[in-house]
């Protein structure tokens, strides 16, 4: 089962060498990692993305948790929470079949934000299942490339009692 982890560690370099090593030592897959600062520029969040069951993630916790420059770790994976990736393509879209992408475009509300003689770059949004519907879709026209984020998430409402 994949889980979600959030991540919150000190904006430091050298941090996500330590974290992705510590993967790697220990033979664990990151199916996807994100990186991003916070608010709060002393501090960078990571979503990370690993196939796992119960015993490793906790394995996994666990180790994260002896790193000096982890300060908090959340399994967020049965969490309510908003997630999202980001996928660009570049597809290839001669005059005949443009009207048709731009459809594809519409149905699944991303944007096109490069137009070439002979190619479109789409820019979409959402959770995982709609990036891979959207280069699913896209895919009988030729991508002539892809590129896309990892996850990232957020846990809805506060964690606030009262």
């Amino acid at each position: 089962m994949k889980h979600t982890l959030a991540v919150l560690v000190h904006n430091h370099p050298g941090v996500l060498t330590r974290v992705a090593g510590l993967f790697s030592r220990r033979g664990y897959n990151i199916e996807s990692l994100t990186v991003g600062v916070t608010e709060n520029p002393e501090f960078s969040r990571m979503t990370i993305v690993v196939d796992g069951d119960d015993q490793v993630i906790e394995q996994v916790t666990k180790q994260l948790n002896k790193l000096i420059d982890v300060i908090k770790i959340s399994d967020i994976t049965n969490e309510e929470a908003v997630e999202r990736e980001l996928i660009l393509v570049k597809v290839r879209a001669n005059p005949e079949v443009r009207g048709e992408i731009m459809q594809i475009v519409e149905i699944f509300r991303a944007r096109i934000v490069d137009i070439g003689r002979r190619s479109l770059i789409i820019e979409a949004t959402g959770d995982e299942n709609k990036i891979k519907a959207i280069e699913s879709s896209l895919r009988p026209f030729g991508i002539m490339e892809l590129v896309r984020t990892g996850k990232i998430a957020m846990v809805r409402g506060t964690k606030d009692k009262g």
